[in-house]
């Protein structure tokens, strides 16, 4: 399997914290490693990241993690129980379709240049969603029956690689996170495992060396 993903991705950031969690072996592309028009070809989303299965490309990081899940069923990402099962799959679902799709830099870039926003208009826009995502989140976290070290159990799932790269997004952005103290219980967990690790932007062979930001 070929990851086709840029290290400041955080849905492809999502996808290698999963395949890591599961042991899966993959190849990292990085997408400015291919020639120009390439990835349009393989992904006529346009969009990061894309998984490519022996010539079958796959786009969209849910519809991604769906398949790792289904054909790598163990370890699971989620809990054994189905309703914490659909928990899970509710809180990653805020992320990615509530808070992620309205923050993301092309967004940004819209409002700035098309909509003729100024700078601290956009910033208040993105303050908004985060703020309004990661208080439901919190609250989510405080009404669960059985607290627990991690979102929906005792080990990192689904839920989990969702949280961590938007909560690094969030301070990318400025976003104040001292609300939300389960939340950061949790990402402190995360941070320190392996598969956390090796899936941060950092880490990637394409993340910028300080010459390149010099």
């Amino acid at each position: 399997m070929r990851l086709i993903s840029r290290w400041q991705n955080s849905a492809g950031e999502r996808v290698r914290i999963a395949l890591n969690l599961k042991g899966i072996s993959y190849r990292y592309i990085p997408v400015g490693s291919l020639e120009a028009g390439e990835y349009h070809r393989l992904n006529p989303q346009g969009l990061l990241p894309a998984l490519d299965i022996g010539g079958h490309v796959v786009p969209q990081s849910s519809a991604i993690l769906a398949y790792i899940e289904e054909s790598y069923p163990d370890p699971s990402l989620l809990p054994e129980d189905p309703v914490l099962r659909a928990q899970a799959r509710g809180f990653a679902a805020h992320i990615a379709s509530e808070m992620h799709s309205l923050t993301v830099q092309r967004v940004r870039r819209f409002l700035m240049d098309e909509r003729g926003g100024g700078e601290a208009e956009v910033k208040r826009w993105a303050q908004h969603w985060l703020g309004l995502g990661f208080t439901a989140l919190e609250e989510t976290l405080a009404k669960r029956e059985i607290q627990s070290p991690f979102c929906f159990g005792n080990r990192p799932g689904w839920a989990d690689l969702h949280l961590v790269p938007q909560m690094s997004n969030a301070r990318r952005l400025g976003h104040d996170l001292s609300p939300y103290p389960l939340l950061l219980s949790v990402e402190q967990r995360c941070v320190v495992l392996e598969a956390f690790r090796s899936a941060r932007p950092e880490a990637q062979p394409d993340f910028p060396k300080p010459d390149d930001l010099a």
